[in-house]
């Protein structure tokens, strides 16, 4: 009888022991476990959609400064899903539309419509906008005072529009009928050429707009505009940056020259440019997206970035052929 009890007293010891031993191992898990959530915290990757309009040079340099200037920031912690819509704008739409279901971080837009597609699919997520002209006119703000507020910020690539017209004064002082040639779906180039055309018009020029729908008639309009004017000018526009071949090759046999309103189109056809540089433009959306995804800046107080120093360029084969002498403040661009 005593070595039965003290075997079951023995086993009841034993049990206890156990019972300690198991409850310390569960303490010392869910101490791994919670040291662990804290650093997947730490290390948490942010996913970011960029959704670009259409493939050209000053786009694709935007975009590739953002991802740079991001990836110095976040390095591994950030992952991109990019989707460029084909210069369709219902293509945007769907685009972001899949982002909000995806539930990334931050949605990148480059451009106006990939920007009002972003801030129409979501007021939750936060949306940076780049390579938009102005922020007003893209998301109908009346009275803008450089702030969107909400969930939307991101940076201009307005450059001073009279400088861009006092340059057919300064390159081209023969030339008196000048044309305004943009894509009539871009609400930002219908703003543009708004103020360049009251700009000219002040010089004592007599201007004339051509847009045209999207690249099926851009040759067709281009054609019009090169024999009905001397010169022509043609703002940020997205549709005429994925059409340069098409409108150099209308323009050249023309021998009309276009002043342009950023570097990629006027290395594709124009002669010279006010342009800001794309590529540290994206940089500074994406020094900007690190901020909000950091959690140091909230998304509704933060103004649209401006790039503050545009440069005048020229295109020096095409100046040479027109026989264009182009005053000592312009740079030459001898392409990338």
């Amino acid at each position: 009888m005593k070595k039965f009890t003290a075997s079951v007293l023995a086993s009841m010891m034993c049990l206890s022991m156990a019972g300690c031993g198991s409850s310390g191992s569960g303490s010392a898990a869910s101490t791994a476990e919670a040291s662990g959530s804290a650093s997947a915290s730490e290390t948490a990757t942010h996913l970011v959609g960029i959704i670009q309009l259409v493939q050209h040079p000053a786009l694709d340099q935007a975009t590739q400064g953002f991802e740079d200037e991001l990836k110095a920031e976040l390095g591994d912690n950030v992952e991109f899903d990019y989707q460029n819509a084909s210069g369709d704008s219902p293509t945007c739409t769907t685009i972001a539309n899949q982002f909000v279901s995806e539930g990334v971080d931050l949605i990148m837009a480059n451009a106006t419509a990939a920007l009002q597609a972003a801030a129409s699919a979501t007021d939750t997520i936060p949306v940076l906008g780049t390579s938009i002209t102005e922020y007003g006119v893209a998301l109908g703000i009346d009275n803008f005072n450089g702030t969107v507020g909400g969930n939307v910020s991101g940076t201009s690539d307005l450059a001073p529009l009279d400088q861009q017209a006092d340059m057919f004064d300064e390159l081209l002082p023969d030339a008196n009928t000048i044309g305004i040639l943009y894509c009539s779906a871009e609400a930002n180039s219908v703003y543009q050429a708004n103020v360049v055309k009251a700009a000219l018009e002040a010089k004592g020029k007599t201007v004339t707009v051509y847009t045209f729908a999207d690249s099926n008639d851009v040759a067709s309009v281009t054609q019009q505009a090169c024999s009905e004017c001397d010169a022509l000018y043609i703002p940020t526009d997205n549709t005429a940056a994925s059409c340069t071949e098409a409108i150099n090759n209308v323009a050249s046999q023309a021998g009309t020259p276009i002043i342009t309103g950023e570097k990629g189109i006027m290395e594709g056809c124009g002669i010279a440019t006010l342009s800001i540089d794309y590529y540290e433009l994206g940089k500074t959306t994406g020094s900007m997206a690190a901020k909000i995804l950091k959690g140091e800046s909230d998304i509704s107080t933060m103004p649209i970035e401006y790039y503050s120093n545009p440069e005048k360029l020229y295109n020096p084969e095409r100046c040479t052929a027109l026989g264009i002498t182009v005053p000592d403040d312009y740079t030459a661009d001898e392409g990338e």
